[in-house]
């Protein structure tokens, strides 16, 4: 595969990536998520040999490209679209400074998809028929149950090698993930007028004493510098009170927990309803297990040769779509460009890091599917 012109790469890069910025492609503005997507099959359905089709699973789109008449490309690379949500539509906007883009979603991951794409038209203009696919979806933010999952488990997705650019560093490759335990705390009790609060059980205090046992079964550990252990954080309480004065009937409150292996959901959900006071009931919500990605030692000496230097095997302690894949023992490659400030509106993404990524990526898939 020829090399293309550092400059006009650069170009398009920046380009694509502000022009995804501008949509604002967030789980609270379906249409705009739906234009995302379409934005990238417009830049697809012209190259020659390329099947482009989009998927849709309770709502959620998602879009998939390969060679025709090849179910199971050697290697698929896997990006997503959707944002998190900022209120105003105008923040989704990208300026240059220092380097770098600015803007909501460029880092996770718009500015990676910009890549992705590129990628994928170069190879399949210089080498047609080669092995090598595309997903894109629209549901990463939220769990990826009807993006990534979806296309594995009822489309039928398959590839040799995943590449998932959502985590790690340019020179930080991801080998292992925690586990992701969203739980949702029902306490139900009896209302009454807090003058008389012996006449009423009070749902609100039976899940703070619960919420206060919980905490004693995930105590921090000084000793771990790397904090990987298992963590637990109350993100939401509420009750539907309106009024001072009346003991609520109802509570509710939401947990995220992350666990490394060998640790599993069922234990921990185990755990915490052994230690639930009476009327407190306990529900999932999301449930994944720790991953562990098992990258190609190929990609580790393509980074060497690029880069100058051997990346680190890094450990996440967040989650991504990388789950679906691991459990159908499909090998995942997760590094990206350097990037930061992810989910704010002054998130940003380097563009020389964005430069090297694609030349460590490009130098990896011409050798892997030559």
């Amino acid at each position: 595969m020829n090399p293309p012109d550092t400059g006009h790469l650069r170009e398009r890069l920046v380009s694509h990536t502000r022009d995804l910025v501008l949509i604002p492609s967030s789980e609270e503005r379906p249409d705009e998520l739906n234009r995302a997507i379409q934005w990238v099959g417009n830049h697809l359905e012209s190259i020659e040999g390329v099947e482009v089709r989009l998927f849709e699973t309770r709502g959620v789109r998602s879009l998939v490209a390969r060679p025709r008449q090849c179910e199971a490309p050697e290697v698929v690379m896997f990006g997503h679209v959707d944002v998190v949500h900022h209120h105003d539509a105008a923040d989704y906007r990208s300026d240059l400074r220092d380097g770098r883009i600015y803007g909501p979603g460029t880092g996770d991951m718009k500015g990676v998809v910009a890549i992705l794409l590129e990628l994928f038209r170069n190879f399949h203009l210089d080498q047609p028929g080669v092995s090598l696919g595309l997903a894109i979806t629209t549901d990463e933010e939220r769990g990826g149950m009807n993006g990534t999952r979806a296309l594995l488990d009822d489309h039928g997705l398959r590839c040799r090698t995943a590449i998932v650019p959502d985590g790690g560093s340019i020179d930080q490759i991801v080998v292992e993930e925690k586990g992701i335990l969203q739980l949702q705390l029902e306490s139900a009790g009896k209302s009454c007028h807090t003058a008389r609060p012996w006449l009423g059980t009070n749902a609100l205090q039976q899940l703070v004493l619960s919420l206060h046992r919980i905490e004693k079964l995930f105590p921090p550990r000084s000793n771990d510098p790397h904090h990987w252990q298992e963590t637990c954080s109350v993100t939401r309480i509420s009750t539907p009170n309106r009024s001072v004065n009346r003991i609520p009937n109802h509570a509710s409150a939401a947990l995220d927990i992350r666990f490394p292996a060998p640790q599993s959901a069922a234990q921990h959900i185990d755990r915490i309803t052994s230690v639930l006071a009476p009327g407190v009931a306990v529900s999932a919500i999301i449930v994944a297990e720790p991953s562990m990605l098992d990258p190609d030692p190929a990609f580790f000496d393509a980074c060497r040769r690029i880069l100058g230097t051997t990346p680190a095997r890094q450990r996440e302690h967040g989650g991504s779509d990388a789950r679906f894949l691991t459990r159908r023992q499909i090998p995942v490659i997760m590094s990206r460009p350097l990037c930061g400030q992810l989910h704010s509106r002054r998130e940003w993404i380097d563009i020389s890091s964005m430069l090297q990524f694609y030349h460590v990526y490009r130098t990896y898939l011409g050798e892997r599917l030559a």
